[in-house]
């Protein structure tokens, strides 16, 4: 991978949404779906959904760090989804829709951190978990991009400004 290439790992409920709102923002070079944070490996939608796995529905991000860093995914992680409702998004309620950043190095764990707490300072009571990324699971072919090859758009993801 270039050495300006990073990965980032954001979970906010369905992943379908939330790679809809990142795939097209500057400096982002790719987007997929997968899970993340469960014991089962190589899981299926199916099995995620049940709630039994631990793993979140996960979107992995490959970004140029000279053109967009990781606080700025950040930011917008934390504005196009609401980070202090506990496992789901909207009616998409289950611990496989709960918040979570998936940090890669301490950098990303700190940038997350930070904004966290700015966000508590405003008031918000944040319940996003910051994990350590491990295995990221890729999802299905039919969920990659899911509403690019659907002509729709996300129903529980909304921007709302906060930073």
């Amino acid at each position: 991978m270039d050495n300006n290439l990073q990965r980032a790992y954001f979970a906010g409920g369905c992943f379908w949404g939330v790679e809809f709102h990142f795939q097209n923002l500057p400096g982002v070079f790719s987007t997929k779906v997968g899970y993340m944070g469960g014991d089962l490996k190589k899981p299926t939608y199916e099995q995620v959904c049940t709630n039994g796995t631990g793993h979140a529905e996960v979107l992995e991000i490959t970004f140029d760090a000279n053109v967009i860093t990781f606080e700025e995914l950040a930011i917008h992680f934390f504005e196009i989804h609401d980070p202090t409702q506990a496992d789901g998004q909207g009616p998409d309620i289950g611990n496989q829709y709960r918040s979570v950043i998936f940090y890669t190095n301490q950098e990303q764990k700190d940038s997350a951190q930070k904004l966290i707490n700015i966000l508590k300072e405003k008031g918000y009571k944040i319940v996003t978990e910051l994990k350590k990324a491990a295995t990221f699971w890729e999802a299905e072919e039919y969920h990659q991009k899911y509403y690019t090859k659907t002509n729709a758009a996300p129903y529980c993801h909304i921007y709302t400004k906060r930073f």
